[in-house]
């Protein structure tokens, strides 16, 4: 609804992140999806030098809705291989929780 009166798909929250970041770290697929079609950018770096992607591999457990939210995002253009603060990547996160199917995904998409 509040894309529908203008919403501001630049806002931030007090981490600074975009609406997309939590609903990718809360595995909120018809959002995530909603957001992206509205063209928020997939590439938004929070406070924590953190991205929507990185989000939904560390704070996301993996199963089914974030391999979704991860499928979405690639395909949405985010960039696979910008990493957090501390130089790790998104396949670093998905390989250190053993997300075997997030790994295949961003491996497919191009990530090193």
């Amino acid at each position: 609804m509040t894309l529908a009166h203008g919403a501001d798909l630049k806002s931030t929250n007090r981490f600074g992140g975009t609406a997309l970041i939590p609903a990718c770290e809360r595995g909120h697929v018809e959002t995530v999806r909603t957001l992206i079609e509205a063209g928020v950018d997939v590439d938004h770096v929070n406070n924590l030098a953190w991205t929507a992607l990185l989000e939904a591999i560390i704070l996301g457990d993996g199963g089914p809705r974030h391999r979704q939210i991860v499928d979405l995002l690639v395909k949405a253009g985010a960039d696979v291989n910008l990493a957090d603060g501390n130089g790790v990547t998104p396949l670093g996160h998905a390989r250190a929780a053993g997300y075997d199917k997030i790994q295949r995904i961003l491996v497919a998409a191009g990530a090193i």
